[in-house]
């Protein structure tokens, strides 16, 4: 406790303070990057979460590679009994049917140059649901 006190009550060095007001800026800038990484810069636009494919094709071009596939869903259906003359019916009962369907998801990835990160977009039901950097373009 006493080192503390006595660093405390020493004159900190201007040029230490204006460095590490420098280094909380950069640290606290940085922190908030989280959001813009949402977006990719293309032809001086941004494609954007939530945007169509053919907003994509418009702002971006063509992707350099395109892959689809079909992400399992799982739902439940619930129907009200059947009635039939010959079957009486049960009042107040509902069957529950869990059915296995697909969604179409698209990943398009796009070469934005040489030092840049490939980027891949993933679209499903036909709109940018997530943007993920890979490794940098080194050629």
């Amino acid at each position: 406790m006493r080192i503390f006190i006595e660093l405390r009550e020493q004159k900190m060095n201007p040029i230490f303070i204006r460095a590490a007001a420098v280094t909380l800026a950069f640290l606290a800038s940085s922190a908030f990057t989280g959001a813009s990484a949402q977006s990719l810069r293309c032809k001086g636009d941004l494609a954007q979460i939530g945007n169509s494919k053919s907003t994509i094709l418009q702002k971006c071009g063509e992707p350099v590679m395109k892959d689809s596939f079909c992400k399992p869903v799982q739902e439940t259906v619930s129907s009200a009994p059947v009635t039939t003359p010959t079957v009486p019916s049960t009042s107040g009962t509902t069957t529950n049917v869990t059915v296995n369907t697909c969604q179409q998801v698209e990943e398009w990835t796009y070469n934005p140059g040489y030092g840049q990160f490939m980027t891949m977009l993933l679209f499903e039901g036909g709109s940018l649901k997530s943007i993920r950097y890979g490794d940098r373009v080194t050629r």
